[in-house]
C-alpha cells in the first residue's frame, strides 16, 4: 500500500501551474481554449472543460463573451478556476464564487493566488509537505478574508478529490503505470 502512495505522489512532483502572465497573451478561439486549459491542468486528470461547457459557461454569464470569436487571458484564468472547481460546486456556486472574487480583487490577483494555494494545499495533500503555507500573507499580496477562507476550503476538497480520483484508479488497475 505504502508504494501505491509513493506512485499516486510521483503524479504530481513538480507541478506547475501557469500564472497570470505564463497565460496566453492573444486570444484563443473555443476550441484553443479548451485545449490550452485542458492540457495546463492534466496532471489533475479528472478536471478538464469541453468547448460545449465553455460555451454554456458564457451562457450563464459565468464569463464574459469572446471578442471576435476569442477568449482572453482574464477568461481564460476564469475558466481555469471554473475547471478546478466544477466537480464540487454548483454552478449557482461557482457564480457566487465569481462575483465575490470580482467583488475583491482583480484577476491577475485571484488568480496568482488561486493557483498558489492549489500548489500548495496540493504539495500537502499529497505529502511533499508537512504543514500549509499561509500563501501570500508573508508578502502581504492577500488579505485575510471571506474570500481567501472560501478559496482555501474550495481548494482544499478540490485536492482531496484529486487524490481520491487518483487512489482509486490506482487500486482499481485503471491508470497507466
Amino acid at each position: 500500500m505504502r508504494f501505491l502512495c509513493k506512485k499516486i505522489a510521483r503524479s504530481l512532483a513538480g507541478l506547475h501551474l501557469p500564472r497570470y502572465q505564463e497565460l496566453p497573451q492573444m486570444g484563443l478561439y473555443l476550441e484553443q481554449t479548451a485545449t490550452y486549459i485542458n492540457e495546463a491542468l492534466a496532471p489533475l486528470e479528472n478536471v478538464h472543460l469541453t468547448s460545449s461547457m465553455v460555451s454554456n459557461y458564457v451562457k450563464h454569464d459565468l464569463i464574459a463573451s469572446p471578442k471576435k470569436k476569442l477568449y482572453s487571458r482574464q477568461q481564460i484564468a476564469e475558466l481555469v478556476f471554473i475547471a478546478v472547481s466544477k466537480n464540487v460546486l454548483s454552478l449557482a456556486d461557482l457564480c457566487e464564487a465569481l462575483k465575490l472574487q470580482r467583488s475583491n480583487y482583480d484577476t491577475e490577483t485571484a488568480y496568482n493566488y488561486m493557483v498558489d494555494e492549489l500548489e500548495n494545499v496540493l504539495a500537502y495533500v499529497f505529502g511533499f509537505k508537512g504543514e500549509l503555507t499561509d500563501v501570500g500573507h508573508e508578502h502581504g499580496e492577500y488579505e485575510y478574508g471571506e474570500y481567501k477562507t472560501m478559496l482555501r476550503n474550495v481548494i482544499m476538497t478540490v485536492s482531496y478529490k484529486v487524490y481520491l480520483d487518483k487512489y482509486f484508479a490506482q487500486f482499481t488497475g485503471q491508470e497507466e503505470e
